[in-house]
């Protein structure tokens, strides 16, 4: 079972998903010294395994081997719910492969807390994480939201926010965000703002960030997206597309799905 854990603040924890941690053979948790914690406050005694992103193949492996000899095992992460921007989805990918049952209890998510909080267009958003420190990765990642018409949600560490509101403000232009701080915690803050106004306020000389922040971004407007993209722009995602493996061909392709323009101008920029 898939248990939903607190972000912040314990009195978040359902009475469900304490009887589901209560009646379980034993737990599987990101990190097991803050699952611990979670378990000696509400005096719960359950044996753990470590399952995170560096062992998630050889634990996920036991894990399910003891599912399949009939043994019953909650699956937390550090906060919030186990999947969304975690290993957890695949172990769950491999339950389901294996015909084992995969149910949940709900609980609290960072995503939908602070889009809920932000007051931000909510109708139609996508979730895009945590942008890649792979600068090629970040760049083609950017380079795809570009023309994006929902809102766009994403995760950042306190001490890499500089640099990707800065980012954000290269690649997407002037945009309405909410910087979300420290949900359910005691210094919770909704900050409604423009990137470049952010981008100034974290940059250089400015505010230290503090906290886990979830930044939540207007999408596009039609005008905008319209004018996503020139030729020259398109070709240099090819490039980068090109330098990960891909033929000019596919390159071209890809490079034209993500820009709206024509494979074969892009083509032409990429053979010239």
């Amino acid at each position: 079972m898939l248990v939903g854990t607190p972000i912040g603040n314990l009195g978040d924890m359902s009475p469900r998903a304490v009887a589901a941690m209560e009646q379980c053979d034993f737990i599987a948790a990101e990190d097991t010294r803050v699952t611990m914690k979670l378990l000696n406050h509400f005096g719960i005694k359950k044996p753990l395994i470590s399952y995170y992103e560096h062992n998630k193949r050889s634990s996920g492996e036991v894990i399910t081997a003891r599912l399949l000899a009939g043994e019953s095992c909650v699956l937390v992460t550090d906060a919030g719910m186990p999947a969304i921007s975690d290993p957890g989805e695949d172990i769950v990918a491999k339950c389901h492969e294996l015909g084992i049952p995969v149910t949940c209890a709900p609980g609290p998510s960072a995503v939908i807390t602070a889009l809920a909080m932000s007051g931000m267009p909510s109708g139609r958003f996508t979730f895009e994480g945590f942008l890649s420190v792979n600068k090629k990765s970040r760049r083609e990642h950017l380079a795809e939201i570009r023309g994006e018409k929902r809102t766009m949600i994403f995760y950042e560490a306190p001490h890499k926010l500089p640099d990707m509101l800065a980012d954000l403000y290269d690649a997407l232009g002037e945009r309405q965000i909410a910087i979300v701080r420290e949900l359910t915690k005691l210094h919770e803050e909704v900050i409604r703002t423009t990137l470049s106004e952010a981008a100034a306020r974290y940059g250089e000389g400015g505010e230290t960030p503090r906290g886990e922040f979830v930044i939540i971004v207007e999408g596009a407007s039609v005008a905008a997206e319209a004018e996503s993209y020139t030729p020259e722009q398109a070709a240099e995602l090819a490039r980068s597309l090109m330098e990960g493996g891909l033929s000019v061909s596919e390159a071209a392709k890809e490079a034209a799905k993500a820009t709206g323009l024509k494979k074969g101008d892009i083509y032409k920029l990429l053979v010239q």
